[in-house]
């Protein structure tokens, strides 16, 4: 029942941030999100190293400067902060006599890379030609996925799929993805009918298709970290979902590769 309340409520917010915010305001609200899933990531790594913070919580301020920035300096600017980055963390590394170690290094540029660089790719997707259209895609095929994936296994889940994530279901995997494809079909009719875009159908789909099973793999991988410094959520913000990062790790994951996908549209 949380889990449920906590989606009625927080959908509407998404949906005024991500249609009624312009590209800069977005942007900023990526930042803070991606500074609240830093902590929750430092917290929970805290366990098995000791994360250099600062330097992660530096590093999400770059989002803010995405589309501040001239489009011809965005990758000289980001090369600059992931050569900054390997910096500061490798001088944090010598000025402590190695009371900051590799491990330590490695942990915290994983979580930077995971949190910060990937939700750069969701940004970037919002600021493109049509990208307040194209941006649901993104969220249709994480959040469509889990729903439906959650549904489907409760109900009618026999077949456990991973020791990972030891809840989740064959069947639950195979109707998340065609609950996003359904979803997704019908977003398409929408904005096709109402909006002006031509979408096909079928590119929609396999681009859905590819999306949710990746966007599934983010969420195995997110659990095995969780299950690797022996936790069960990053977090307690969303209740009956548990931290920020809980709620947008399958999002962050298929960034990427959604970025590609749809960059072929345009």
């Amino acid at each position: 029942m949380k889990r449920i309340i906590s989606a009625i409520l927080g959908l509407p917010i998404v949906i005024a941030f991500l249609v009624l915010g312009n590209t800069y305001i977005v942007d900023i609200g990526f930042m803070f999100i991606a500074i609240i899933c830093m902590h929750e990531y430092c917290n929970a790594i805290s366990k098995v190293a000791k994360p250099v913070k600062i330097v992660g919580y530096l590093s999400c301020i770059s989002i803010g400067f995405l589309h501040i920035i001239p489009p011809e300096l965005v990758v000289k600017f980001y090369i600059l902060v992931i050569s900054l980055i390997f910096l500061l963390l490798f001088l944090k590394v010598i000025i402590t006599d190695m009371a900051t170690n590799v491990k330590d290094v490695v942990f915290t540029f994983f979580g930077i890379t995971y949190i910060v660089f990937f939700s750069i790719f969701i940004a970037i997707i919002n600021g493109m030609e049509n990208g307040k259209c194209l941006i649901w895609y993104i969220i249709i095929s994480a959040w469509g996925t889990d729903i439906f994936a959650y549904l489907i296994g409760k109900h009618f889940g026999k077949h456990y799929f991973s020791k990972v994530s030891p809840k989740k279901t064959i069947e639950g995997c195979i109707g998340g993805t065609i609950g996003a494809i359904a979803i997704s079909m019908i977003y398409t009719l929408i904005i096709n009918k109402y909006m002006g875009m031509n979408f096909s159908y079928v590119y929609i789909m396999i681009i859905t298709i590819i999306l949710s099973i990746i966007g599934q793999i983010g969420d195995f991988s997110a659990s095995s970290i969780k299950r690797y410094v022996d936790v069960k959520d990053y977090g307690n913000l969303i209740p009956g979902h548990g931290g920020m990062l809980d709620r947008i790790d399958s999002l962050l994951f298929l960034a990427p590769f959604a970025y590609i996908c749809l960059s072929i549209i345009y």
